[in-house]
């Protein structure tokens, strides 16, 4: 089976071709649209089970196979939230339950449904119209999954692989179908890219002009000295001793002396603020003579943030070039 593949848009963003999607591991890829094992008994009684007009409506079709492959379109469009390319490739244990239901024996007339080529499509636009599947594209409710991932997207520190299954299966559960797993990657790496940069502009408009000018200190390194001040004031105090105790409060004053107990960093998001957190902690900043410019409010971003180990009252600070 192939996924269906297509152009896939953004509300109000612009297409950015370099933006890397290749998030998606390769199992991840290979399951999506598709059949990665036999559904379980509660998936097979919640997507292929068929009532009463369903099975009305497919007893209107002639011949065991066309009713058959009508049924196992139905069922395969609930559970991936796609038409498979050959509608025929399907497990056993899904063709076994319709056929079932439907009073067919012989499960060898299913590959004759694949002997008159728009008996397929004209059964999935049938199916398309009467249960309400829509386009990847259709309005609204493009509109409203758009919003809905940059909402996510803001509010959590999901990655984008989960980011992508939860898209996956919301489009499944409101009956939207899927796009080219490309073009869904695609959309997602689009919308965390808008937050990023939203995440940058609030970063940056949350301190003064003198505060910026003192973290891009923090940058440089000092005469005589092999680190920036950023990650001299990032290194623990060694021995536990009356040197490292003076060096311990040093860094301290040092850390104070910025003076960023003002920055309002309420608009950022508690999982934003962590992952920025975790960002500085685990980050190496080389030495930076300027920021390079992309954009004066990504020029630099200032990350801040309070581990554990410090008092409520001292940030601590990573500057982030871009």
């Amino acid at each position: 089976m192939k996924a269906n593949e297509g152009d896939g848009s953004i509300a109000g963003a612009r297409k950015e071709e370099s933006m890397p999607v290749e998030f998606l591991s390769d199992d991840q890829a290979a399951r999506y649209g598709r059949y990665a094992g036999d559904p379980t008994p509660a998936q097979l009684a919640r997507y292929f089970f068929l009532d009463d007009a369903e099975l009305a409506r497919i007893r209107q079709h002639r011949g065991a196979e066309q009713r058959l492959g009508f049924a196992v379109q139905l069922g395969t469009v609930r559970f991936l939230g796609t038409f498979l390319t050959d509608p025929t490739e399907v497990l056993t244990s899904v063709v076994r339950y319709l056929a079932h239901q439907l009073g067919i024996t012989d499960l060898t007339v299913l590959p004759r449904y694949l002997e008159r080529k728009a008996t397929r499509y004209e059964h999935a636009r049938e199916i398309q119209q009467a249960y309400g599947y829509r386009e990847f594209t259709d309005q609204p409710e493009h509109f409203r999954l758009v919003r809905w991932l940059y909402l996510r997207a803001w509010l959590s520190d999901e990655r984008p692989s989960v980011l992508f299954d939860l898209t996956t299966a919301r489009l499944i559960e409101r009956k939207i179908l899927l796009p080219g797993v490309t073009v869904l990657a695609r959309l997602v790496a689009q919308v965390r890219e808008r937050v990023a940069n939203r995440l940058w502009r609030v970063l940056y408009r949350a301190v003064t002009p003198a505060q910026r000018a003192r973290l891009e200190d923090l940058l440089t390194i000092p005469p005589n000295a092999r680190l920036t001040v950023l990650e001299q004031l990032r290194r623990a105090a060694q021995g536990v001793n009356s040197v490292g105790m003076l060096k311990a409060l040093k860094r301290l004053d040092t850390v104070r002396a910025l003076d960023l107990s003002s920055v309002n960093l309420h608009a950022v998001p508690p999982a934003r603020l962590t992952a920025l957190a975790r960002t500085a902690i685990l980050t190496v900043h080389p030495a930076s003579p300027g920021c390079p410019t992309s954009g004066a409010s990504r020029r630099c971003s200032p990350t801040l943030a309070r581990p554990r180990p410090w008092p409520k009252t001292t940030p601590w600070i990573c500057w982030t070039p871009c």
